[in-house]
């Protein structure tokens, strides 16, 4: 069992601040964000739990200074539905530990106690063979692959994997 500590993302402290936002990190995702489109993005999360939309969160060791990765869900709009989109990244030198899959999992079982949604749905990149195993692993089923915008104005060739919350599969 991995030994981590699973908190709500602090409003007070940026989400990708310093050593998240680096190349390693969101090479899948479009690459490292300005300073300004870190808060950006930092505001929309507060906003998310703070509408009840969703949550995230950092990832922290019991043994780490500083958070090594984070995960979450939010509300999003997908082919006509409202579902839950979820999301996670654990640093370079934290991963093949079971960390990404442990968090991601613990996730989940927090969209499934809010009981507002069926479906929740993670949109890898296709060519991260990490998070689409921690897809696989979940439970979630494939559903196949989509162009996916992300960041805002930018389309990046995705998986769509859907895991209903209602019966797990």
């Amino acid at each position: 069992m991995v030994d981590f500590l699973h908190h709500p993302l602090d409003s007070h402290l940026p989400f990708n601040a310093g050593h998240l936002n680096v190349p390693e990190m969101l090479e899948h995702l479009g690459g490292p964000e300005s300073d300004e489109q870190v808060e950006k993005r930092h505001k929309r999360y507060v906003e998310v739990q703070s509408l009840g939309n969703g949550c995230m969160y950092s990832i922290w060791l019991a043994d780490h200074p500083v958070p090594i990765g984070n995960a979450g869900f939010w509300e999003s709009g997908w082919q006509g539905s409202t579902i839950y989109e979820i999301g996670w990244g654990v640093l370079p030198s934290f991963q093949q530990r079971g960390i990404a899959s442990a968090a991601t999992a613990a996730v989940i079982e927090q969209a499934k106690q809010q009981k507002k949604h069926r479906y929740m749905h993670a949109f890898p990149s296709v060519d991260n063979p990490g998070s689409n195993a921690i897809c696989r692993k979940l439970g979630f089923a494939f559903m196949g692959e989509c162009d996916f915008e992300y960041p805002k104005g930018s389309f990046m060739h995705c998986n769509d994997w859907r895991l209903d919350l209602e019966s797990g599969v």
